[in-house]
């Protein structure tokens, strides 16, 4: 039998990790490989020039494989080198931090390592929770010991989204779904269906003194006019977003513009 393989950005501490296993655990079998540290806003970046390893660990009753790389490679391990069998489904997630956006969406490592899925030919689903504002208060809050309600509330909301989608099948429009589950969210909040908001983000890196600089995402979102229908609008609103992406999709060209740039 096959298994949903889990993975995230967030590390092997991640507070997430283990109530997303347990709870999709209920349903399906499942295999986590994470990374064995926090790899965030580190996109979809592979290991080639350093040696990786790979360290069973437990948490709370939980088996992960703990990787020493980023989400991607997670993900390309577990698909095709730990195990016997490859998995049907890539989850990735609970990300601590909406993912809601364009530039998010590029940056995030949850993103990642589940467009790694997608490399793979497996349906591939990224999962994501926050706040609209206050992120580092409320992140101080998710990563304590305390937020253990928090994380099975969470859990239990994107494992029933998980059941729909594999009761009805993967989109086919779509090469992977993100969702963004604000940290309010019960199970009948309601879900909407969105595309991702054409949105960029100012300066993220602070400097701390001459030469060196460490990054403060401090900055606002760069918006474009029109929010509606699109995650962060829904996030906004206090709904879940599940939006279809069809990576690297590519756009015609007006023909003035083709002509000029054609050669025959």
């Amino acid at each position: 039998m096959s298994f949903i393989l889990v993975t995230n950005d967030d590390g092997v501490d991640s507070p997430a990790l283990p109530a997303l296993v347990r709870a999709l655990a209920e349903r399906w079998p499942v295999r986590a490989v994470v990374p064995s540290r926090e790899r965030s806003w580190i996109g979809k970046a592979i290991s080639r020039w350093q040696d990786i390893r790979v360290e069973r660990v437990e948490r709370d009753g939980v088996e992960i494989h703990s990787v020493d790389g980023f989400p991607a490679d997670c993900t390309q391990l577990g698909v095709h080198s730990l195990f016997e069998e490859k998995p049907d489904m890539v989850v990735s997630g609970i990300n601590v931090g909406f993912n809601h956006g364009l530039a998010f969406f590029l940056s995030s490592g949850t993103v990642g390592a589940a467009s790694e899925g997608w490399i793979a030919g497996l349906p591939a689903i990224a999962f994501s929770a926050g706040v609209n504002r206050g992120h580092n208060a409320w992140a101080k809050q998710a990563w304590s010991e305390e937020s253990g309600p928090l994380w099975a509330r969470m859990s239990a909301i994107a494992t029933d989204i998980l059941a729909d989608v594999r009761n009805l099948g993967f989109p086919e429009e779509a090469d992977l779904l993100t969702v963004n589950i604000p940290e309010t969210a019960e199970m009948n909040t309601p879900r909407l269906v969105t595309t991702l908001a054409k949105v960029g983000y100012d300066s993220l890196f602070r400097r701390q003194r001459e030469g060196l600089y460490v990054h403060d995402f401090t900055g606002g979102f760069k918006r474009v006019p029109e929010l509606e229908g699109t995650d962060l609008e829904t996030d906004a609103r206090g709904q879940v977003s599940i939006t279809p992406v069809r990576l690297a999709h590519s756009v015609p060209l007006s023909d003035p513009v083709r002509r000029a740039l054609e050669r025959s």
